[in-house]
């Protein structure tokens, strides 16, 4: 992991970039560790501190993160920054409480960066963390109920010493020994004290509260093409899912969307829908497609000719609709 430092690194006085770490914990939320790693290279080459990053323009940014999901992310990741700048002088707070205070950093992202960076005797507890805890000591309180008292025996072991170190051993060994499927309890550090294994119910734990049925949502969303191969495209509102992100113009998202083409033209449907998984809810959308002549004039969003516009910079959710649209409009 390239944010990583580790113990004979530190020891020999490399010490862990605030800047390095705090980006990697902000990515990696709900985002796997493989997924993360090419995106953090990227943004440290194009955005080498945390002074760079603040002077960059939001689109820039933006077009950088897509693919990488949950975009409110990336918008808090410039927030903080620029926050960071204005406020600190460019140099990262150093203790739980002033982290916490800062846009985009909760509980956990707090005490990850304050132990992992600062090596601050914090608790740091994320899904792996749970899994151990719940493990080690047998605990059948379904999750996010048991959250509680499982930061609280992650607490109890945190040590004064190494904290950093020590934070993320344990998020390792939840990683690829205490693993969710067939943990390796053979070779685990920990196997002779653990309670679940003793017990035989390792394979069972954490338990988790059962998920309601996710809900699916529709929409429809206009791609239109002008003769000199210009996209329509928007800017979407900031507040909401991808927000602040370029997308197809479009109505909204609900049980029963109501159409709203952004110009005038002769709109055809695709047979195809574009369909995509957010957090909480599927999304389903009606992708209508035109082609129009250069006297076009929408009612929003703005065309973008071929030298501006990367499908790479779209939000995944709006590549889908290009992926399905862009063939067929270009043969109508």
């Amino acid at each position: 992991m390239p944010w990583r430092v580790g113990p004979a690194d530190r020891m020999a006085g490399r010490q862990p970039d605030p800047y390095a770490v705090w980006m990697s914990e902000i990515m990696l939320q709900q985002t796997t560790v493989a997924a993360v790693r090419d995106y953090h290279r990227k943004f440290l080459l194009l955005w080498p501190s945390v002074g760079d990053l603040a002077a960059a323009e939001d689109a820039d940014v933006m077009a950088a993160w897509a693919g990488l999901g949950y975009y409110a992310r990336a918008r808090n990741l410039l927030k903080c920054a620029r926050v960071i700048v204005g406020d600190h002088g460019g140099v990262f707070p150093d203790t739980y409480d002033a982290l916490l205070k800062l846009p985009g950093i909760g509980p956990y992202t707090a005490a990850a960066v304050a132990a992992i960076a600062f090596d601050r005797a914090e608790t740091v507890v994320d899904g792996n963390v749970e899994r151990v805890m719940a493990r080690l000591h047998d605990i059948h309180d379904p999750l996010p109920g048991s959250k509680g008292k499982l930061t609280q025996h992650a607490q109890a072991l945190t040590p004064p010493k190494r904290p950093g170190d020590y934070a993320q051993a344990v998020m390792d060994l939840g990683a690829t020994i205490c693993t969710p499927r067939n943990p390796a309890c053979g070779i685990c550090p920990w196997r002779d004290p653990c309670a679940a294994r003793q017990a035989g119910t390792a394979a069972e734990l954490p338990k988790k509260t059962p998920k309601k049925k996710t809900p699916t949502r529709f929409g429809i969303a206009y791609v239109a093409l002008r003769e000199d191969g210009a996209w329509l495209l928007e800017t979407r509102p900031e507040s909401g899912l991808l927000g602040g992100m370029l997308g197809w113009p479009g109505s909204d998202w609900g049980d029963d969307p109501t159409p709203n083409p952004p110009l005038n033209a002769d709109w055809k449907a695709l047979d195809e829908e574009a369909r995509h998984t957010f957090t909480h809810f599927h999304l389903r959308l009606k992708i209508m497609i035109a082609r129009v002549d250069m006297r076009a004039a929408p009612a929003r969003g703005q065309f973008l000719p071929p030298s501006a516009f990367s499908p790479t910079a779209l939000p995944t959710a709006m590549r889908k609709v290009f992926d399905l649209s862009h063939v067929t409009l270009r043969d109508v």
